[in-house]
C-alpha cells in the first residue's frame, strides 16, 4: 500500500452523543439569518471579582452581567421557533463548558436572581459535573441565553454559533492591556472584545447594541 493509500483511507470516526447533537443543532443554527456586534470593554473592576468574592472568577462576573442585562431586555432573553419569538421573565444562562466527550452548555437557571457568590457556586458546581459527565438532562435544558468565553485560550475576538432555539450568544475574547485615550488621560487599560450574535428574526441591531451596552456598562461599574 502506498503512502497516499493510506492517506486516503484515513479514520472513520462516526459522531455520537454529545458531539452527534451537537452537529445537528449547529446546521440548524446555520440558517438562521445571523449579524454580529463587538465592542471593547474595560475589565479593571471584573478583574478584581476574586477581591470581592472568594472563588469567584471573571467568567461569574460575564454571567452575572448578562443576567441583569437581560432581565432588562427581554428582547434578547428569548427564543425563536415556528415564526415565533418566546420572552422570558427569568434569565436562564447557559456557559460553554469543553468536555473529553465534546462542548456542553449546562445552564444556570433564574440567574438574575442570584448574587456573584450564587452565580460563582452555580457555575463551579455545573462546569465540574460537566468534565465527570455527571449533568442531568436540566442541567442543559432551558437555557435562554449562553456565554462563550475563549479568553483563557488566548483568543481575541471570535463568532459564535446560535444556542438554538436563543436569539442570541455572547462571545468573549481574552483581557489585554491597551494604551487607550482615557477622556484625555491616555493609560494602560485591561480591554476584552466582547461579540454578540443575533438572529435578525428576533433582534435588530439597536437593540441588540442597547443589551451589550448594558453588559459593558454592568462589567465597568460592578
Amino acid at each position: 500500500m502506498t503512502a497516499s493509500e493510506e492517506q486516503k483511507e484515513g479514520v472513520v470516526t462516526p459522531l455520537k452523543g454529545i458531539r452527534r447533537t451537537a452537529a445537528r443543532r449547529m446546521v440548524t443554527a446555520w440558517e438562521a439569518p445571523v449579524f454580529h456586534l463587538s465592542m471593547d470593554v474595560d475589565m479593571s473592576t471584573a478583574l478584581g471579582v476574586k477581591d470581592r468574592v472568594a472563588g469567584a472568577t471573571v467568567t461569574d462576573a460575564l454571567l452575572a452581567a448578562c443576567a441583569r442585562a437581560l432581565v432588562a431586555h427581554p428582547a434578547l432573553n428569548a427564543h425563536y421557533r415556528d415564526e415565533a419569538v418566546t420572552t422570558f421573565d427569568r434569565a436562564h444562562v447557559g456557559m460553554a463548558v469543553a468536555t473529553d466527550a465534546g462542548l456542553v452548555v449546562p445552564v444556570i437557571h433564574e440567574a438574575d436572581l442570584l448574587d456573584l457568590a450564587g452565580i460563582a457556586q452555580a457555575r463551579r458546581d455545573l462546569a465540574t459535573r460537566a468534565r465527570e459527565g455527571r449533568l442531568a438532562m436540566a442541567d442543559v435544558t432551558g437555557g435562554t441565553f449562553t456565554v462563550s468565553n475563549l479568553g483563557m485560550m488566548g483568543i481575541d475576538y471570535f463568532d459564535a454559533i446560535l444556542n438554538v432555539p436563543q436569539v442570541a450568544i455572547l462571545a468573549v475574547g481574552a483581557t489585554r492591556q491597551r494604551y487607550v485615550w482615557n477622556d484625555g488621560e491616555p493609560a494602560w487599560r485591561p480591554l476584552a472584545g466582547l461579540t454578540l450574535t443575533c438572529d435578525h428574526r428576533a433582534v435588530d441591531g439597536a437593540t441588540g447594541s442597547l443589551f451589550l451596552a448594558d453588559v459593558r456598562r454592568q462589567l465597568e461599574t460592578g
